[in-house]
């Protein structure tokens, strides 16, 4: 199956959900997996709807230094309402939000901003993004977010300068475990919806780091009854797409497991996916990188330079692991998600108790007696475009 790549590869999603999920710690509502109309999805979102009045208003006619960032899919802007009464507030008083204003660019972006509603106005998980509402009037077509103040993993991983201080490796073995959860939940649900888009850019973080999967435009409902595969047009990101998916167009959970697996490598190397300016042989991480996760001494080639080695070996060489079996070429050697969320969690263990193994020996060293307060792990600061 053909498929003309661009950075970001755009397709048709269909509005048939149902979902629902035993998690505990989350919450969804069980719809019928029949197609449903633009009126029913809207109707049914139990999600605020603005006028295009008021979200100018909250974000102060759209100001260019209002901007947190800009995309395909147009620019988000910071704003603020109240909390309750969810209308306009002033700068800096009540509730934080995002507001997503799509490009007027036709049918395609509609139904990316329905299919946000489809799945956001339903699902409910500590580890996807809260969407509070949207606006539908005229051509004008936005989503009103929760504000997430430490931006994108992107931005964290890539971007240089005094604002992006280097993530330290619990911090990236944090987020890894939460957009893995985020997975997990949307694969277990009553109806499996698959992401289609696991990237860095759409994974977003809190003030606490906490990871949500964000950009719900691409995803799809898995496959039912005895379909093992759902067909579709080839679309996502170059760098990030399962190769099974981008010659044949099958989708299926595993397609998801192996971008997680491209994004963990990302977190470990400190390395785009894809980068034409990296040397010849280099250019694909994945390719580069497979034959380094194997064992110790090679690992060392690739993990990122920024940790400056202050990262357990041992832990580094599990993730590699887990990255390298999460980009198998087999779908069917891939983990599942809720496996690779057991996983983390355990190495999530092991490197809290690293830590405090860590602060026991730096406290029997100090000088004085007492902790210098020091951190083997360089503090990230905040994103300046979502400070």
């Amino acid at each position: 199956m053909g498929a003309c790549w661009s950075k970001r590869i755009k397709a048709e999603s269909p509005f048939h959900t149902g979902v629902n999920s035993g998690n505990s710690s989350s919450k969804s509502s069980t719809v019928p997996a029949t197609r449903r109309s633009e009126g029913e999805i809207l109707e049914s979102s139990n999600l605020k709807s603005f006028t295009f009045s008021e979200l100018r208003n909250a974000t102060r006619n759209f100001r260019p230094d209002s901007v947190l960032g800009e995309g395909g899919f147009g620019s988000v802007f910071k704003g603020w309402i109240d909390e309750r009464s969810l209308i306009a507030a002033k700068p800096g008083t009540g509730l934080v939000i995002a507001v997503k204003r799509l490009n007027q660019e036709g049918f395609q972006g509609h139904k990316e901003w329905l299919a946000e509603i489809n799945y956001l106005g339903q699902l409910h998980h500590p580890n996807l993004v809260k969407l509070i509402g949207y606006c539908f009037e005229d051509d004008q077509r936005l989503l009103v977010y929760e504000f997430m103040p430490k931006g994108s993993m992107e931005n964290h991983l890539f971007r240089r300068g005094s604002y992006f201080q280097p993530l330290s490796w619990s911090i990236r073995m944090k987020v890894a475990l939460g957009a893995a959860k985020g997975l997990a939940f949307l694969h277990n649900a009553e109806t499996k919806v698959i992401y289609r888009d696991f990237k860095t850019s759409n994974i977003l973080l809190d003030s606490d780091y906490n990871a949500k999967l964000s950009d719900f435009g691409l995803a799809r409902d898995g496959p039912t009854g005895d379909k093992s595969y759902v067909s579709t047009r080839v679309m996502g990101t170059f760098g990030y797409a399962a190769p099974e998916y981008v010659s044949t167009g099958h989708l299926t959970a595993k397609s998801d497991v192996f971008s997680f697996g491209v994004v963990l490598l990302e977190m470990l190397t400190g390395k785009r996916a894809i980068d034409k300016n990296r040397p010849s042989g280099e250019h694909n991480l994945v390719e580069w990188a497979k034959p380094y996760l194997t064992n110790k001494r090679r690992i060392l080639r690739v993990i990122d330079v920024r940790l400056e080695g202050h990262y357990p070996l041992g832990q580094a060489l599990k993730a590699g692991n887990l990255a390298l079996q999460c980009l198998s070429s087999e779908p069917k050697l891939r983990p599942r998600m809720d496996e690779v969320v057991t996983f983390l969690e355990k190495l999530q263990d092991t490197v809290k108790v690293a830590q405090k193994e860590h602060a026991s020996i730096h406290d029997c060293h100090s000088t004085d007696g007492k902790a210098s307060g020091r951190t083997a792990y360089p503090r990230p600061s905040a994103s300046p475009l979502y400070a």
